[in-house]
């Protein structure tokens, strides 16, 4: 290790310079206002960011490339209405239209579609690969409609994303039986935190490939596809879910696809402990750039 300690950087992602225009931009999301169980997902950007600062002091042990090193701008954190959900999704589908290749930090999962409708007008319908305990396709959204647990029910009806090249990873939530009919029916490949446990990463990344295959596609991560043991600073936690090194591994084994942007949702850091749920969005969110590095 060389340079200043890793607590001494800046409070950016990877400590990267705000700075833009670059190949990869990072911005954070700041908004929880569509949640429906515990709040505080508005303050996990600063908290990924603050966490990410560990991973600065090397290359990526299997892809052998720095991150923090490929051309990365880190541009601080959308303008977001305060608790105006529809007026939020608007400035944040303007704000992401420019940017080539957007990671974002957030924020609750609903925020993630104005970063797809932003993208899908460049792309058409993506291809998704949606890491999460909750399938998020409720209709009303628990009487908001544009809430956390809808964000994939607007995303397929408004042909942001192509169900059936979208595979959603570590869903086992309860869930009304009409709502996981629905899902299924759209053709969404649905795999429970049960079914990875058993086939394993390298069976599960193989999958999402064949699911996947050439078309432009986004990733979705929300930080409750882990187990709470690994990641409890999240506002709906579930039980029985992925490892952190089940989901490393998944990601490490999805080289090639034509990745077109990410994000990593739902960290409320209120409820981590000793920055754990932190460190793992930021690493899944570095793990992503030296996917898509390597790739490119």
């Amino acid at each position: 290790m060389a340079g200043p300690p890793t607590f001494a950087l800046p409070c950016s992602f990877l400590a990267t310079p705000r700075r833009a225009p670059a190949t990869f931009t990072v911005a954070g999301i700041p908004f929880d206002a569509g949640t429906t169980n515990r709040a505080g997902a508005r303050d996990g950007p600063h908290a990924i960011r603050r966490a990410s600062r560990m991973l600065v002091d090397g290359a990526h042990p299997t892809a052998w490339i720095d991150p923090a090193t490929l051309d990365l701008a880190d541009i601080g954190d959308l303008a977001v209405a305060l608790g105006d959900i529809p007026a939020t999704l608007a400035a944040i589908e303007s704000a992401a239209a420019p940017i080539p290749h957007l990671i974002a930090l957030g924020g609750e999962h609903g925020v993630t579609l104005g970063l797809l409708r932003a993208l899908a007008r460049r792309t058409g319908p993506l291809a998704l690969v949606h890491f999460d305990a909750h399938v998020d396709t409720w209709p009303d959204g628990f009487g908001q409609p544009l809430s956390h647990g809808s964000v994939f029910y607007h995303a397929i009806a408004e042909r942001l994303v192509d169900p059936h090249r979208m595979v959603q990873l570590g869903i086992r939530s309860p869930v009304q039986r009409d709502v996981w009919d629905w899902t299924l029916a759209q053709g969404v490949t649905v795999l429970s935190a049960q079914e990875v446990h058993e086939a394993g990463p390298a069976a599960i990344a193989s999958l999402v490939r064949e699911v996947v295959g050439h078309a432009p596609v986004y990733l979705s991560f929300d930080i409750d596809a882990l187990d709470p043991a690994f990641a409890p600073g999240t506002g709906t936690p579930e039980i029985g879910g992925l490892a952190s090194w089940q989901a490393q591994a998944i990601l490490r084994g999805l080289q090639g696809l034509a990745w077109a942007g990410m994000d990593v949702m739902e960290v409320a850091p209120a409820y981590d402990v000793a920055e754990i749920t932190a460190l793992a969005a930021a690493t899944m969110a570095w793990e992503y750039l030296a996917l898509v590095a390597g790739t490119k």
